[in-house]
C-alpha cells in the first residue's frame, strides 16, 4: 500500500512544535537590541504573501503548474521569514497594547484572535497541501488546497490589518 501522506509524522510534529515554540519564545525577553523596524517589514511580507497567493491561484487556473509551484514555494519561504521576524521582534521589544476604544476595539480583537487561531491552523494545512504536491498526489493536493488557500489568504491579509490598526501605538 502506498503512503498517501509521506511526511505525516513530520508535519504533525511541526504543527505542534511551531506554535508551542512561538508561545514559549514570547515569554523570553532579550534586552539591548533594537528591532523596532521589523513590524512594517513583516506586515509587508504578509501583504506580499497575500498578493502572491492570488497570483499562484491564477497561475494554476491558467495551467501554469511550474509558475504556481515556484510562487507557492516563495509564499512558504515568506511565511517562514515572517514568523522568524515576528518572534525576533517580540523577544526584543516591549509588548504593544491596542488603545483604541468603542467598536474599533472589538473589531481589532476579533480580527487579532481569529488571525492568531487561524495562523495555528494554517501550519498543518500548508504543510499537508505542499507535501501532497511534492509527492505528486495532485488530486488530494487540489482537494486540500481549496481549504488551505482561503485560510492562508485570510491570515496574510489580517496580519496586515492588525499591523495597520496597532501601528499608531508603537
Amino acid at each position: 500500500m502506498e503512503n498517501k501522506e509521506p511526511y505525516r509524522k513530520l508535519i504533525i510534529i511541526l504543527s505542534v512544535v511551531i506554535p508551542v515554540l512561538v508561545a514559549t519564545l514570547f515569554k523570553v525577553q532579550i534586552k539591548g537590541y533594537d528591532f523596532t523596524f521589523l513590524p512594517p517589514v513583516y506586515a509587508s511580507i504578509n501583504g506580499i504573501t497575500a498578493f502572491l497567493l492570488v497570483v499562484a491561484l491564477l497561475a494554476i487556473k491558467n495551467g501554469k503548474k511550474q509558475l504556481h509551484g515556484r510562487i507557492m514555494k516563495l509564499c512558504i519561504g515568506l511565511s517562514a521569514s515572517f514568523l522568524m521576524m515576528y518572534v525576533l521582534y517580540h523577544m526584543t521589544s516591549e509588548p504593544t497594547s491596542y488603545r483604541g476604544d468603542g467598536l474599533l476595539r472589538y473589531a481589532y480583537y476579533a480580527i487579532l484572535i481569529s488571525h492568531i487561531l487561524l495562523s495555528i491552523v494554517v501550519i498543518p494545512l500548508v504543510l499537508f497541501t505542499f507535501s501532497r504536491a511534492l509527492s505528486g498526489n495532485f488530486e488530494r493536493h487540489k482537494a486540500l488546497a481549496k481549504f488551505t488557500f482561503p485560510v492562508w489568504l485570510y491570515v496574510a491579509i489580517t496580519g496586515v490589518i492588525v499591523y495597520l490598526m496597532i501601528k499608531p501605538y508603537y
